[in-house]
């Protein structure tokens, strides 16, 4: 069969391709459902992330200080600090941490004192406490163990939390006597 061309036109009928509004609003109502199956799923995600982060930023603090206290025969002391430059002693971890090296024993930065490493704050939403014997520094001997200013062994469980509050991102630092801290999964009860 042979087509007839007058004046670059076909005589032919042509076809006309594309989609109608309804196929596209059919596309467009299902795209909106798939995205907000996905959203939450992707929230929680980013959340466990975050808490993942700053609980391997701590423990490669506390990991660093131990590490400089056995390379320098000396106490190294990680204590959480608001400015950068001195420790404090209200408030949670989350606001921020240094590390240096202790050499008058006192767990606190002195002028001559050289600092080690800086954490600026977590990102909000989320916070991390230590119990009582690490409620506010942690502070390693020239042997890697974690000890108090005042001799006695240091142990306890650094709590990282979001808010609001779900189980599956509350992680635990747990610090033994023997200084080799390790992270585990907590539940939403340690967040209180």
């Amino acid at each position: 069969m042979r087509r007839q061309v007058v004046w670059g036109c076909s005589f032919l009928p042509s076809l006309q391709v594309g989609f109608t509004l309804i196929e596209l609003m059919v596309v467009m109502a299902l795209g909106i459902v798939l995205m907000s199956l996905t959203v939450p799923a992707m929230t929680g995600m980013l959340n466990t992330q975050r808490v993942t982060s700053l609980g391997s930023a701590f423990l490669a603090s506390l990991n660093l200080a131990r590490n400089e206290a056995i390379k320098r025969n000396a106490r190294a002391v990680v204590c959480k600090s608001a400015d950068g430059a001195s420790c404090a002693a209200s408030g949670g971890w989350e606001q921020g941490w240094i590390v240096f090296h202790d050499i008058n024993n006192n767990a606190a930065l002195d002028i001559n004192e050289p600092m080690i490493e800086q954490q600026g704050a977590a990102a909000p939403g989320l916070s991390m406490t230590g119990k009582a014997p690490v409620a506010n520094y942690v502070s390693y001997t020239a042997s890697g163990s974690a000890k108090l200013i005042d001799g006695r062994f240091q142990s306890g469980t650094f709590t990282l939390c979001l808010d609001p509050v779900s189980s599956p991102d509350v992680r635990q630092i747990v610090l033994p006597k023997t200084g080799r801290a390790r992270i585990t999964k907590g539940t939403a009860s340690d967040c209180v």
